[in-house]
């Protein structure tokens, strides 16, 4: 059924994902002092106040919009639940290469600035990982609550 809670954490866990499209995950100010911020979509430099685009991440912008997409494909497969979990636990180890592919792209451009990453450095956006995670371990939890209470209809069939 559409209308489950699970389809609200699917919901909200694409939807923190595609915030990432919003929040940095890097910022920090370069040797002389101008901001510097890195979302998914690119590197961003502030100048004069505005955030500039320096370079552009296609594979992260692909791979963001994939991985926000998915929770969403898996809301309409109401109709098998053994599917659907499968699919989030792929969705879960998908995120958590993902956070490590944007880990190690923070950890580099940091690197190359003669820096290193610390809880100063990190953006809102690499809290949103764990956030969406959290979100599709809720939708497990109520997609395993419609199994055991079809499983118990069926018995009271049957």
């Amino acid at each position: 059924m559409i209308q489950r809670i699970q389809s609200v954490w699917l919901f909200l866990a694409s939807a923190t994902i595609f915030a990432l499209f919003l929040f940095p995950y890097l910022q920090y100010a370069d040797l002389d002092g101008i901001g510097r911020a890195l979302k998914v979509t690119g590197a961003y430099q502030g100048l004069e106040g505005q955030a500039v685009r320096t370079e552009f991440f296609v594979l992260q912008t692909i791979a963001t919009v994939l991985l926000g997409l998915f929770p969403l494909y898996i809301i309409f497969k109401f109709r098998q639940r053994k599917q659907q979990l499968w699919l989030i636990a792929l969705e879960i180890i998908l995120l958590l290469l993902f956070g490590i592919w944007l880990y190690g792209s923070a950890s580099a451009t940091l690197t190359a600035e003669g820096q290193a990453l610390s809880a100063r450095n990190m953006g809102v956006g690499l809290f949103l990982l764990p956030v969406s995670i959290i979100f599709l371990c809720m939708a497990i939890g109520g997609i395993r609550k419609d199994e055991k209470l079809i499983k118990s209809a069926d018995r009271l069939r049957g």
